[in-house]
């Protein structure tokens, strides 16, 4: 349990790597405790990413009220400031209702944007820095300066997304005054009291969930899906076509690849983020990994130790 000299409002979080199960076990605990789904997932936000995200659909959701799905279109700007300020919004929401918020996603970024106040507001400012940065982002994307911060401060660089573009340049802003932002002290308390939980397959069988879960994308209309978005005028400049299966799709379908080897990219590609997204929860406090089984005895097991929090 988190130790708090204060009374925090709690909430739930059931995280982990794609294809692990999240979304069922999370729909199953909010029928029991009278809960509410808050989307932690980067790609969940927009518009018509659905097969390649594997989004939840109406039926899946079963009448449980989801946030933060949905919510901008393929070309339009996300940053996690974004997500923060909504998400925030949602659990503040669902709480006044005397329902139960229950956090839902891989994107570690987002939850850790839920729990923490990683302001960077230390140090000093500098206008003509700052705008220098944004002015470098506008022309060679968020991923140019993320890579710039890697470079001068790696520690600092790691713990952000390179999305989110506000602090990444803060933190290039207060390196550019004299001292690395990792050089200074971010208060790591959560804002909620909480309690993570993560089903804990062996890797192989989650790889194996995995290479299932691309197959299923293939026959439901993922190449439909992002010809449909090719069509609306995506393209890789775009952030969102940079999600894995929606940038193998789209090099497929422009460069006349095969289709077998994309869909085997796909697998391997998905493999590597989830070792990623493992790496990043590993770090994560008050994370709970529970041996896979009957998801009913599962939600059980959650909500008889989130009632003790």
């Amino acid at each position: 349990m988190v130790q708090t000299n204060s009374i925090k409002d709690k909430i739930l979080i059931i995280c982990g790597p794609t294809a692990s199960g999240k979304t069922a076990l999370s729909v199953e605990i909010a029928k029991r405790i009278n809960g509410e789904i808050i989307s932690a997932d980067s790609m969940y936000i927009y518009k018509g990413l659905n097969v390649g995200t594997a989004k939840p659909t109406v039926e899946e959701r079963c009448n449980i009220p989801h946030y933060l799905i949905d919510v901008i279109e393929f070309n339009e700007k996300f940053t996690v400031s974004d997500y923060r300020e909504l998400a925030k919004n949602s659990i503040s929401d669902v709480i006044s209702r005397g329902k139960t918020p229950i956090i839902v996603g891989g994107t570690g970024f987002y939850i850790n944007s839920i729990l923490y106040n990683l302001s960077y507001g230390n140090g000093v400012g500098d206008e003509k820095v700052r705008q220098k940065y944004k002015d470098i982002a506008e022309k060679k994307g968020n991923q140019y300066v993320y890579d710039l911060l890697l470079e001068v401060d790696e520690e600092s660089a790691k713990k952000l997304h390179p999305n989110d573009v506000k602090r990444v340049i803060r933190a290039l802003e207060i390196y550019e005054s004299g001292i690395k932002k990792s050089q200074l002290n971010d208060q790591m308390i959560p804002e909620y009291d909480y309690l993570a939980f993560c089903i804990d397959f062996d890797r192989q069988t989650l790889y194996k969930r995995i290479d299932k879960r691309v197959d299923l994308m293939i026959k439901q209309g993922l190449i439909n899906e992002v010809k449909s978005l090719i069509e609306k005028g995506a393209s890789l400049n775009n952030q969102c076509m940079q999600a894995i299966g929606y940038k193998e799709i789209y090099e497929y379908l422009t460069f006349n690849l095969s289709l077998d080897e994309t869909v085997q990219k796909i697998k391997t590609n998905t493999r590597h983020y989830a070792k990623r997204q493992i790496t990043f929860f590993k770090k994560m406090p008050n994370l709970e990994y529970l041996i896979p089984k009957d998801i009913n005895v599962l939600a059980e097991e959650i909500i008889n130790k989130y009632d003790r929090l």
